[in-house]
């Protein structure tokens, strides 16, 4: 899947995927700052927590990344709701 994110593979423990929820309005956003995020354990876990009804989406995300400005941020690679 080509997500738009380069990642150095001499340095995978940088950026990994992982399942979350993202506590967020669903929309066009493609990247989340680390206070919205809730990395949870695997995919069913986020599928479970999920509640869409209070912005609290299950996804799939990389990260975390270190922006420009010195945020640390979470690129979403889908939406599991």
């Amino acid at each position: 899947m080509n997500t738009g994110i380069s990642l150095d593979p001499d340095v995978p423990h940088m950026m990994q995927a992982c399942f979350a929820i993202a506590h967020v309005t669903r929309g066009a956003r493609k990247r989340f700052p680390e206070n919205c995020v809730e990395v949870l354990d695997d995919e069913s876990a986020a599928r479970a927590q999920a509640r869409p009804e209070l912005n609290q989406h299950a996804v799939e995300v990389m990260g975390p990344s270190r922006s420009s400005e010195g945020l640390r941020l979470y690129y979403l690679v889908r939406w599991l709701d």
